[in-house]
C-alpha cells in the first residue's frame, strides 16, 4: 500500500514549514535515511530523511511552498511491486484525522534491532539527535524502536549520559521557541480573584500597538546619544519673548527644538530619508513630526517646511495641531508623513530616554529634562550649566553611524548656538 510522507516536526515548536527544496524526484528509488528535501523551519533549513524504503510514487507538494502545516502529506512513496495507480486509488485520510493517523513519533516500543556495530551508520530523528546531543549520548549504543530500527524522540528521552556524541554525527542546533501571541482569557485567568478593570482597545490603541510592535520587529535601530548645554538658548530665548510679548507671542524651548532639526536636515540632506521597503525617499523639505501626548495615545502631527518658518510661526503651527490633536480633531494629512519625528518628555522629569522610530520615519529624536549639572569648560574650570540630554534612535537602512552621529551634531551646535538658526 502505498506510504504518504508527512510534513515533519523538525522542532518542538514548529508549526509549519517551507518545503525550500526536493533532492528526489518522482520514480527515483529511495533507501531509509536517504535525504529527501530541505526543509526551512523558522530558525534554520534541516535535511529531512527518510524512514522508508520504496520508490518515489508522487511529489504532492512542490518545492518552495510557504507555511505547510506540520503532517501534512507531502509525498507518496510506493513499496516494491507497486505501481503509480496504487496512489488514485488509495482512499485519502479525512484532514481532521492526518495527524491522529500519522502521529510524528511514536512512544509505544516495537520490536528493537541490536545496538549498531562500530562504523555503521545510526538512523535518527533530527529531534532525537538534538536531544542525544544535549545529553551526551551516543545514538549508536541505542535501540532505536521506530520504523526499521530508527532512533526516535521516546528512544533517547529515557537514556543515560554515555560517551560524547561522535564528531562525525553532529545534532542541529536548537532553534529557539517562537514568541507565541498572547491568549487574553490566559492572562484573565492568573488574575483570577484579584481586583481589575477590563479596558477594550479602541482603534487608536490597537493601531499604535501594531506600528509600534511592526517598528520594533522590522527596524533596525540604533541609539546615539549626546548632551546639550541649553544656558545660551535659554537667555535668547528670554530676551525674544520679552520682545514678542506684545504680540502674544511666547516661544517655548520646543519650538527651538523643532527649528533646530529642521535645519540640520537642511544640513545633512542624506539623513533626511525615509525606508520605502525596496528603496529609500530623500526628501529636499524639511517635515518634522511631533508627538503629542492625547488621551488613550499619541498623535504626531506634522510641521511641513519647518525649516522656512520663523520660530514663532512654528510656535503658532505647533500650538494648533496640539490642540485640535487632543481633541481628535486633525485631518489625516497633518498627522502623516513626514521623515523625522520629535519626542520631548522633559516637561515630565524625563532625564532621558529612548524613543521608538515612527515608520516609514529614518529617525527620532528622544528629548530629556534640561537641568543643573556641573561642568567642565575648556580651560578645565568647573561650572554649572543646564543641560539637556537627547537620545537619536535612527533606522540603520536609511542611515549609517557616522551619518546620524554627524545629523546629531548638527542639532547640537543648533540649540548651542540659536542666534545663528535666524541667520
Amino acid at each position: 500500500m502505498p506510504i504518504e510522507i508527512l510534513m515533519p516536526a523538525l522542532s518542538p515548536t514548529m508549526e509549519e514549514g517551507t518545503l525550500a527544496k526536493w533532492l528526489v524526484k518522482e520514480g527515483d528509488m529511495v533507501q531509509s535515511g536517504d535525504v529527501l528535501a530541505e526543509i526551512e523551519t523558522d530558525k534554520a533549513t534541516m535535511e529531512f530523511e527518510a524512514v522508508d524504503e520504496g520508490t518515489m510514487g508522487k511529489i504532492l507538494i512542490a518545492e518552495g511552498t510557504a507555511d505547510v502545516k506540520v503532517n501534512t502529506p507531502i509525498a507518496v512513496l510506493l513499496e516494491e511491486g507497486e505501481s503509480a495507480d496504487a496512489i488514485a486509488s488509495a482512499p485519502a485520510p479525512a484532514p481532521e484525522t492526518l495527524a491522529a493517523a500519522a502521529p510524528a513519533e511514536s512512544t509505544a516500543p516495537t520490536a528493537a534491532p541490536a545496538p549498531k556495530p562500530e562504523g555503521a551508520r545510526v538512523f535518527a530523528t533530527p529531534l532525537a539527535r538534538r536531544i542525544a546531543a544535549d545529553k551526551g549520548l551516543d545514538l549508536s549504543q541505542i535501540k532505536g524502536s521506530g520504523p526499521r530500527g530508527r532512533i526516535i524522540k521516546a528512544d533517547v528521552e529515557g537514556a543515560t549520559a554515555t560517551p560524547p556524541i561522535r564528531a562525525e554525527e553532529p545534532a542541529p542546533q536548537a532553534a529557539a521557541p517562537a514568541p507565541q501571541p498572547v491568549n487574553a482569557s490566559a492572562v484573565a485567568k492568573l488574575y483570577e480573584g484579584r481586583s481589575f478593570t477590563e479596558v477594550p482597545l479602541d482603534g487608536m490603541r490597537k493601531t499604535i500597538a501594531a506600528r509600534l510592535t511592526e517598528a520594533k520587529q522590522s527596524i533596525p535601530h540604533f541609539y546615539l546619544r549626546r548632551d546639550i548645554r541649553l544656558d545660551a538658548l535659554l537667555a535668547f530665548r528670554g530676551d525674544l519673548n520679552k520682545q514678542l510679548e506684545k504680540r502674544g507671542v511666547k516661544l517655548s524651548v520646543n519650538d527651538f527644538i523643532i527649528k533646530a532639526c529642521a535645519l540640520a536636515l537642511q544640513q545633512v540632506p542624506a539623513a533626511n530619508a525615509v525606508w520605502a521597503g525596496d528603496r529609500v525617499l530623500q526628501l529636499e523639505p524639511s517635515d518634522v513630526a511631533v508627538a503629542v501626548a492625547i488621551e488613550g495615545g499619541l498623535f504626531t502631527p506634522v510641521l511641513q517646511d519647518a525649516e522656512s518658518k520663523s520660530l514663532s510661526a512654528l510656535s503658532a503651527e505647533m500650538k494648533d495641531l496640539a490642540s485640535r490633536a487632543r481633541s481628535r480633531k486633525l485631518a489625516p494629512h497633518e498627522y502623516q508623513g513626514g521623515s523625522f519625528a520629535i519626542s520631548n518628555l522633559g516637561m515630565f522629569g524625563i532625564d532621558n530616554f529612548d524613543a521608538v522610530i515612527n515608520p516609514p520615519h529614518g529617525a527620532i529624536l528622544a528629548v530629556g529634562a534640561g537641568v543643573k549639572k556641573p561642568v567642565v569648560g575648556p580651560d578645565g574650570d568647573l561650572s554649572v550649566a543646564s543641560v539637556m540630554s537627547v537620545t537619536l534612535s535612527v533606522d540603520h537602512r536609511v542611515i549609517d553611524g557616522a551619518l546620524g552621529a554627524e545629523l546629531l551634531q548638527a542639532i547640537v551646535d543648533n540649540l548651542e548656538n540659536p542666534m545663528a538658526m535666524l541667520a
